[in-house]
C-alpha cells in the first residue's frame, strides 16, 4: 500500500517541503530509505522500529518497505523526519486513517523519536510553521517543546505532541485531538531588562555619549582603555538603550535561533540578542559552518542585536578578518562544494581592547613597560580594513576612586533609550522609500543625499584627512556618525559641531598618527 505524509527540512533559515512517500509490498524483508538521506536520517529506521514495537504497534518486519524523501535532489540531514516516517508507515498499513480527526494531507509533520516513543524537539520548527502558512497548509504537528515557537506564526493550527502513542490514539479517535492543540498567547510588549542599567555606571560621561550615538545610528564601536575601566560593564548595558525590535526583526532573529536549536519552550524573541564569544573562538564558530549543511555562527546569532568582542586584539587574526564582509553587507555567505547558504548578520559590533599588551599605555601613573614599537604591534592586530569598518573609536579612562565614592546615580537607560528611539524614528522616516532603518546602513548615493557639507565643513574634513591619513571609507564613517549626532540634536542639516564631534571618534586613527611621530 502507498502512503504520503508531508514534512519539511531547513536550509539556511528557510524551510522547504519534503514529501515522505512509503510503499509497502510483499517480498523479501527489506527497508530501503532513498532520497539523499544522511547518516542520521538512515538511522531513523532503528529508532522508529524500537518506538513502534515498544508501543505494541505493528512494524512491517516481513515485508518490503521503500521510503522515498522527495525531492530526491536535495540532501536531508537531522532527525526531524522520524515522526513523519512513522506516521506514514502507520497510514500505509491501514492502522491510521489519512483523513480522520485530522486530515494529514493538510499538515506538515516533524519530530525526533526516542526508543520509547517520546517525541523530542527538533531544529527549525518556526521556519516549518512559516512554510506551512505560506503554502496554505492547515497546520503543523510538532514536538511539544517546539510548540511555542511554531505558535508565533498566526493563522495555522499547531498540534503539540509529547509521545507517539498520544498522537496515534488521537488519530484513531480514541482521544480528543483538541487536547493536543497548542493555544498561542500574544507576545507581551517589549520586555525591558531592569537588571542592568546605565545609571549603575559611575562617571564615564563621554563614553556614554559615544555609546548613545552608536545605539542611535546602529554604528560599530571600539572602546580602548586600561583593565578595570568599565569597558565590559558598559558593553553589557548597550542592549538596554537600543530601540525595541519590530515584529519582522523579532521573527527573523527567532528563526535563526530556531534552526540552531537554541529555543526551548520559548516563543518570539523580543529582546535584542547580546553575544559575547570568548577570544579563543574559531573562524567557523564566529562566521558559521560545520560539516553537512553549514550552521549559523555568532555573527548570525547576534543578528538585530549586539556582538561584543572583549579583548578584541587577542582574537585570532583570521577570525577578525571574517568580520569584514558581514559588517559591510549584513549577511554571511557559506559555500560548500554542492551547497551555498546565506544567513543574515545585520548587527552592531562592540569591541573592547587595552591600549597595549600590559594595558597601561598613556596612563597617568606611568606604569606601562611597553615600547612604542610594542604598542604599535599590539594595535596592528586590528587591520586597517577592519578598523575602517568600525565607525566610532572612544577612549575609556580609569575612573578615579573619588568619583566612584560619590556614588551619584547617573542617567538611566530608559532616559537614554527615549532619545535613541526619537533619533531612530527620524532615520526610519528618512529611509522610508528604501529598505534601511539606520544611518550606518547608508551607501554612497544616500550619503551624498543626506550628508551634504558646506564649504566650512569640507575644510574641516579635508584637514582631518590630511592630518590623520584617513581612508575614503573612514570619511564615510565620519559622515554617517555626524548624521546621527545631528539626528539626536533634531537638526536637518549637518553643522560644524556635528562633524567635529564625529572626527573625535576616530580615536585610534589619531593615536596611530601620534605613535608614528613618537616612533619617528
Amino acid at each position: 500500500m502507498l502512503a504520503k505524509i508531508h514534512s519539511g527540512a531547513v536550509l539556511g533559515i528557510d524551510a522547504f517541503r519534503i514529501d515522505v512517500e512509503i510503499d509497502i509490498t510483499l517480498g523479501f524483508s527489506a527497508f530501503h530509505l532513498v532520497g539523499l538521506p544522511d547518516s542520521a536520517v538512515r538511522e531513523s529506521r532503528l529508532r522508529i522500529q524500537s518506538a513502534m514495537e515498544n508501543l505494541a504497534l505493528d512494524f512491517p518486519r516481513s515485508r518490503r518497505v521503500t521510503v522515498n524523501l522527495a525531492p530526491a535532489s536535495i540532501r536531508k540531514d537531522g532527525t526531524a523526519l522520524d515522526l513523519p516516517i512513522a506516521i506514514a508507515l502507520m497510514v500505509a498499513q491501514g492502522d491510521v486513517p489519512q483523513s480522520g480527526p485530522l486530515d494529514l494531507r493538510r499538515y506538515l509533520i516533524v519530530g525526533e523519536l526516542a526508543l520509547d516513543g517520546t517525541v523530542r524537539p527538533v531544529r527549525g520548527a518556526l521556519s516549518l510553521a512559516v512554510l506551512a502558512r505560506d503554502e496554505g497548509y492547515e497546520g503543523v504537528i510538532v514536538p511539544a517543546e517546539n510548540a511555542a515557537e511554531a505558535g508565533v506564526v498566526q493563522g495555522i493550527d499547531v498540534v503539540a505532541i509529547e509521545h507517539l502513542g498520544t498522537l496515534i490514539a488521537a488519530l484513531q479517535g480514541r482521544s480528543d485531538i483538541d487536547d493536543l492543540r497548542h493555544i498561542s498567547t500574544p507576545p507581551t510588549s517589549d520586555p525591558f531588562d531592569t537588571s542592568v542599567d546605565f545609571a549603575q555606571v559611575a562617571g564615564q560621561a563621554p563614553v556614554k555619549r559615544a555609546l548613545e550615538i552608536a545605539a542611535a545610528g546602529a554604528h560599530n564601536i571600539l572602546m580602548i582603555g586600561p583593565p578595570g575601566s568599565g569597558k565590559s560593564m558598559l558593553a553589557k548595558r548597550i542592549p538596554t538603550i537600543l530601540p525595541p525590535m519590530s515584529f519582522e526583526e523579532a521573527l527573523e532573529t527567532t528563526r535563526i535561533y530556531s534552526v540552531t536549536g537554541h529555543l526551548r519552550d520559548q516563543g518570539l524573541m523580543q529582546r535584542r540578542p547580546f553575544r559575547a564569544p570568548h577570544h579563543t573562538i574559531s573562524d567557523v564558530g564566529l562566521a558559521g559552518g560545520g560539516s553537512g549543511v553549514p550552521r549559523p555562527g555568532e555573527l548570525s546569532l547576534a543578528h538585530n542585536g549586539v556582538l561584543f568582542l572583549d579583548e578584541v586584539a587577542e582574537f585570532r587574526r583570521s577570525a577578525l578578518e571574517v568580520l569584514r564582509q558581514p559588517l559591510e553587507n549584513g549577511s554571511v555567505s557559506l559555500t560548500r562544494s554542492m551547497l551555498s547558504v546565506t544567513y543574515p548578520a545585520s548587527l552592531m559590533l562592540v569591541a573592547a581592547m587595552n591600549p597595549c599588551r600590559c594595558g597601561h599605555f598613556g596612563g597617568p601613573d606611568d606604569r606601562c613597560q611597553c615600547s612604542i614599537n610594542d604598542v604599535r604591534r599590539y594595535r596592528n592586530r586590528l587591520s586597517g580594513p577592519l578598523l575602517d569598518r568600525i565607525d566610532i573609536h572612544v577612549q575609556v579612562p580609569a575612573v578615579p576612586y573619588a568619583e566612584i565614592r560619590r556614588a551619584e546615580r547617573g542617567e538611566s537607560s530608559q532616559a537614554i533609550r527615549s532619545r535613541v528611539c526619537r533619533a531612530r524614528k527620524r532615520q526610519i522616516q528618512r529611509f522610508d522609500d528604501v529598505d534601511l532603518h539606520a544611518n550606518s546602513q547608508m551607501g554612497p548615493d544616500l550619503l551624498r543625499l543626506h550628508c551634504q557639507l558646506d564649504e566650512e565643513n569640507h575644510q574641516i574634513l579635508e584637514s582631518a584627512v590630511d592630518r590623520f591619513g584617513l581612508s575614503a571609507r573612514s570619511c564615510d564613517r565620519i559622515l554617517k556618525v555626524a548624521r546621527t549626532i545631528a539626528d539626536l540634536a533634531g537638526c536637518r542639516a549637518l553643522a560644524a559641531e556635528h562633524l567635529a564631534e564625529a572626527i573625535q571618534y576616530r580615536n585610534l586613527d589619531r593615536q596611530h598618527d601620534s605613535l608614528g611621530r613618537l616612533a619617528g
